[in-house]
């Protein structure tokens, strides 16, 4: 196997692509393998979901740590509350101590949103692309899935461009002149970025076309931002042992048809591959293994546990059917099937006389892709960042502009050209979305695990200020309803976790069932995805594999959920309608 992508690395090295098709492992082995090498690394995870402490054993923080038993290779986590307290206080202290406590609890308030904790995130994102005491040899990224990442990285020049024109009034962030000691930092980090001899990005995706299709349209993003540099790592390649195994003959089959029809300009870029391996990349035995050509005996003992025990998905369609309307949000970690789910749900309500909406907050949305047809009784929608961030912004124009001068109204016209401006749009969009439910079915296929989370933030920030307003106001806030409140409430919402019977996967949906919780927010079910276990196989090395789906199984049993539905490995991709429609009646 060729590590070409080892060969002589710029300092900066970022991993992306869609959810799930292994970045942090891939990430992860190539910071070991430099540090074993003898350099000095820092790997930094810029995914709030992120699993690297289960891959390595080592408590993630917001400092560096190091890793045992790799001498050289240190780890952080930019964690975006962390980031976003440091950054609260920062920006407070620079107010001086003239500053009332009136004014100072002006900023604290216009800091409490969700743009405060991307741009914290991003503050310390910058700083270690400014790294000019040079720590370390290599800086490596892993970065959370595609749609996320690329709004990290076009944060430089958003902001860059914003703050070069803006030094006066206020934002979400509070004082523009409290953000311009930024600016030279957001400068800097646009420079490294753009510096093919410093960065590199390198676009990790699985044999398959959703996940190149993606890889491709990030390439493109990125390029348009200056990120030209780039290389790409197909993983996960898998090669059928056995020629009358129809799983395992299905799965080659895809895998080379895929790539067969990768797009132009994501075949021209430099390419590796790595082989489908018989074990999770959990440990520093199997992340250094991950990236050698040794290989596994196989054992030819099929597992002890049978997924069967897990209800069909229409049984969770015939149970949700039971009520007339609510709200059905389908989530998970990245590239565990969410939109297949979630349009295979809308699908079922359908056919069973349901009025249904079908939308997504993610910002690589494929539910067009998937559905590939038009459904009488089904409205399909997209919570598209761009479009909801002019709405916006017109609204905003129209309700105050009437009342400004030509000044003010250009001050307010650039105040609403910040980059958080997109954050506070597309939560007002997804929160008329949550209120659709009252009349009927809204199936909502959302963004990978920590872009959920921040929307989640989000909806909790929006929840306090409403209530702090009312109580201001009217000395109660007993009538107010927020979309928080509502996805509370589990008669309105029921939320699915997705995973694979994979350690990953299964830990981020524990994790993010735990968040929910935090927030009062209870799981309605688990749907366990592409379950070969389910499907079965005589694959010698999809065998190996199914040891560890069956404990991830048996780990889900033993109390992260007793509402559990499984769909097993379908030999053909899940898309249009009669393949969701054969998910729905196996």
């Amino acid at each position: 196997m060729t590590l070409k992508w080892l060969e002589q690395p710029p300092r900066f090295l970022f991993f992306t692509g869609k959810g799930g098709v292994g970045k942090t492992s891939i990430s992860t082995a190539t910071a070991i393998q430099l540090a074993d090498a003898g350099k000095r690394i820092l790997l930094v995870s810029t995914d709030a979901a992120s699993n690297l402490d289960e891959m390595l054993g080592v408590q993630l923080s917001n400092h560096a740590v190091v890793v045992p038993g790799v001498p050289g290779l240190a780890l952080i986590n930019i964690d975006p509350d962390n980031a976003a307290r440091a950054y609260r206080q920062r920006v407070i202290e620079q107010m001086g101590p003239g500053a009332t406590a009136d004014e100072k609890a002006t900023v604290q308030e216009q800091l409490s949103g969700a743009c405060t904790t991307e741009i914290a995130s991003f503050d310390e994102f910058s700083s270690l692309l400014a790294d000019d005491e040079n720590h370390y040899d290599h800086i490596i990224f892993d970065t959370a899935p595609s749609g996320h990442t690329l709004r990290l990285l076009s944060l430089p020049k958003a902001w860059s461009g914003f703050l070069a024109d803006n030094d006066q009034g206020a934002s979400c962030l509070g004082p523009h002149s409290g953000l311009k000691m930024q600016e030279v930092r957001f400068n800097q980090a646009l420079a490294v970025l753009s510096n093919p001899t410093l960065t590199c990005v390198v676009l990790v995706a699985r044999p398959e076309s959703s996940a190149l299709t993606e890889a491709y349209r990030t390439s493109e993003e990125l390029k348009v931002l200056g990120l030209a540099n780039q290389r790409l790592i197909i993983n996960g390649v898998f090669h059928a042992s056995v020629a009358d195994d129809p799983v395992a003959t299905a799965i080659q089959v895809q895998a080379r048809q895929a790539l067969d029809n990768m797009p132009v300009g994501l075949n021209a870029l430099p390419q590796d591959e790595i082989v489908l391996r018989a074990i999770d990349n959990v440990g520093l035995p199997a992340l250094r293994s991950l990236l050698s050509d040794s290989h596994t005996v196989f054992a030819h003992h099929p597992p002890t546990v049978t997924v069967f025990d897990a209800k069909k998905i229409s049984q969770l369609v015939d149970d949700l059917a039971k009520q007339n309307h609510g709200l059905i949000m389908v989530m998970g970690k990245g590239g565990v099937g969410k939109t297949t789910i979630a349009a295979a749900l809308a699908l079922g309500l359908v056919e069973r006389g349901k009025a249904v909406h079908l939308s997504t907050t993610d910002p690589a949305a494929h539910l067009d892709q998937t559905l590939n047809d038009h459904v009488v009784g089904l409205t399909v929608s997209r919570i598209d960042p761009k479009v909801e961030t002019q709405k916006y912004i017109d609204k905003v124009v129209d309700s105050k502009g009437a009342a400004l001068n030509e000044d003010e109204k250009a001050l307010l016209l650039e105040d609403l050209q910040s980059p958080c401006t997109e954050e506070v749009a597309v939560f007002h969009a997804f929160s008329h979305i949550v209120a659709q439910a009252r009349s009927g079915f809204v199936v909502l296929d959302t963004a990978p695990t920590g872009h959920s989370l921040l929307l989640m933030d989000a909806a909790g920030a929006y929840h306090r200020q409403m209530i702090s307003t009312f109580e201001k106001q009217t000395g109660s806030a007993v009538n107010v309803v927020t979309p928080l409140m509502r996805l509370q409430d589990s008669d309105y919402t029921k939320i699915i976790l997705v995973t694979l019977a994979e350690v990953t996967p299964v830990s981020q949906a524990a994790a993010l069932q735990e968040d929910l919780r935090r927030a009062k927010i209870e799981p309605y079910a688990w749907v366990l995805n592409r379950s070969i276990l389910a499907a079965g196989t005589s694959d010698p090395l999809l065998l190996a594999r199914l040891q560890g789906e069956a404990k991830q199984m048996e780990r889900i049993r033993a109390g992260l959920s007793n509402n559990l539905f499984a769909i097993p490995f379908q030999p053909e991709p899940p898309v249009g309608i009669q393949a969701l429609h054969k998910i729905l009646i196996q």
